[in-house]
This record gives structure tokens, C-alpha cells and sequence, in this order.
């Protein structure tokens, strides 16, 4: 591992702590796994915190060049908030102020400036699946539950940027619907509504796919990638008023547009450098 990416990987691992997990491999893959099994990794606010310290400590060009998150096991990929964290809520400052926080958070895992991949088994709820929801992609195994059942269980609700964000992802009709209902969206329906790219038949298999769908989301230009994520999350955020210049200068005048021009012209594969 050459020495930038050792020192990257260790300032990550050490924000992590003990329940999230961070390793990067030879290729540039990082793989960040909430690892609280025994609760059916349901995240604390340091593990929010965590995810969001590793997404916005990856640079752009950077040793790492595509994310994975996971759940430790197989049970889950995410199961909500973990209900101590709402013991003392009781003034609206207390519902605002995580709110905010929580905004916070999804928007840096959101902004990551890689493509990330959330590889998804079991339950899939509340804060768990709006990270997966924040995620660029979405794998699952056959046993996947997605949803935000708070209709039947905390009584709680989402925020309306998380809102747009479910709408803009599986639809207004079914954001309503799903809370409404409090039902987990299955894995069947998941792949054929989009809101996933594959169901794969076990953890195993999961989680092979998700590392070899890296490596080809590696091997692409990384300009043309980061402007896009970066275009169709403009387009989700209601609060966005501005428009794409920056993003179509930056990759029409990079050194990766040269080579990309040269490569196809002299038919060989380009060396994307990201910049």
C-alpha cells in the first residue's frame, strides 16, 4: 500500500472507531462496514458522525477511488437509530437540532466525491436506509427489507430534504405509500422499481459483486463520474439554485479530456488521472 494511502487509511480507521470499520484495498476500494451485529446495526450518533467523517475525508484524485458501505453479518445492512438516542429528546430544540445533524451527515455521504456502492443485506431501516438511500448504488441479497416503518414504531417523521430524497429515488406515489403503510420494500420489488441494481443470492455473493462493480466504476473516467453524481444531487436538493458551469469546465478542460480524446483516436485504453 503505498504510503499516502496507508496514512489516509489510518486517519479514517481512527475517526471509525471499533463500530465502524474502514479498510482500503490494492485498488483503491474503500469499504466502510457499521460493525454493532449484536444490535442489528442499529447507529449511534458517533457512527453517523464516523461514515460522515470518512466520506468527507476521501479527496477528490485521491488514493481512494470508489466506497462500499456494508453491514457487519448478515442480518442487516442498517436497522435505524439506535433507540438511546432518543431517550431525553422532549423540546422542539432537541427535534430540530438532530434533524440538522442528520442533514448534515447525509449531505457530506451524499457529496462523496467517488462513487459509493451500498451493499445491502437484511434490514434496511430508518437511518440505515437513508444512507443506503444517499448512496450512488444499491446491491441487495433476497432477504432485503427497505423502508422507514415510523408510521408504526417511533412515531417520528423525515425531514422534507430526506423526503426529496426518497422521492427522487423510488417516486413520490411510493415515498407516500411506504410511510403510510409502514411496509418494507422487499427485494423483488426493490430491483424492479430501480431503487437496486442486482439481488444477488447470498452475503457471499454480495459482497463479490459489490468489489467487482467497484473495480469497473475505478477503471472510468473519474471527472465524468464525480460531475454527474454532483449534477443529479443538484438536481434532488430543492435549496440548489445554481446551475452546472462548473462542473462542465471541469471536465472539458482537464487533462483526462486530452487523453480520452487521444486514447480513442489512437484506439487505446486512456490512463485516467483525475485531474
Amino acid at each position: 500500500m503505498p504510503p499516502s494511502t496507508a496514512s489516509l487509511v489510518k486517519k479514517l480507521s481512527e475517526i471509525a472507531g471499533d463500530e465502524l470499520l474502514f479498510e482500503v484495498d490494492e485498488d483503491g476500494i474503500g469499504m466502510a462496514t457499521l460493525n454493532r451485529p449484536h444490535a442489528r446495526n442499529a447507529l449511534t450518533l458517533e457512527m453517523y458522525e464516523g461514515l460522515a467523517g470518512i466520506c468527507g475525508g476521501i479527496e477528490p484524485g485521491g488514493p481512494v477511488k470508489a466506497l462500499i458501505v456494508t453491514g457487519a453479518g448478515e442480518k442487516a445492512f442498517g436497522a435505524g437509530t439506535d433507540i438511546a438516542t432518543f431517550r431525553n429528546f422532549s423540546t422542539r430544540d432537541d427535534a430540530l437540532n438532530y434533524e440538522s445533524r442528520m442533514d448534515a451527515i447525509l449531505t457530506t455521504i451524499e457529496k462523496t466525491p467517488v462513487p459509493t456502492i451500498a451493499a445491502i443485506a437484511g434490514a434496511c431501516t430508518g437511518g440505515g436506509a437513508a444512507i443506503a438511500a444517499v448512496c450512488d448504488l444499491r446491491l441487495c441479497t433476497g432477504d432485503m427489507r427497505f423502508g422507514f416503518p415510523i408510521a408504526r414504531t417511533l412515531g417520528n417523521c423525515l425531514s422534507m430534504n430526506n423526503l426529496a430524497r426518497l422521492a427522487s429515488l423510488i417516486g413520490s406515489a411510493r415515498t407516500k405509500e411506504i410511510l403510510f403503510t409502514a411496509r418494507l420494500i422487499e427485494a423483488g420489488e426493490a430491483e424492479s422499481i430501480g431503487l437496486v441494481t442486482q439481488v444477488l443470492p447470498d452475503h457471499a455473493a454480495l459482497m463479490g459483486r459489490a468489489v467487482e462493480m467497484a473495480r469497473q466504476l475505478v477503471s472510468h473516467a473519474p471527472l465524468t463520474l464525480r460531475a454527474t453524481k454532483e449534477a443529479l444531487r443538484r438536481l434532488g436538493d430543492p435549496n440548489f439554485d445554481g446551475g452546472d458551469e462548473d462542473l462542465i469546465a471541469m471536465c472539458y478542460t482537464s487533462n483526462d479530456f486530452r487523453e480520452g480524446m487521444e486514447a480513442f483516436l489512437a484506439k487505446t485504453k486512456p490512463a485516467w488521472r483525475g485531474n
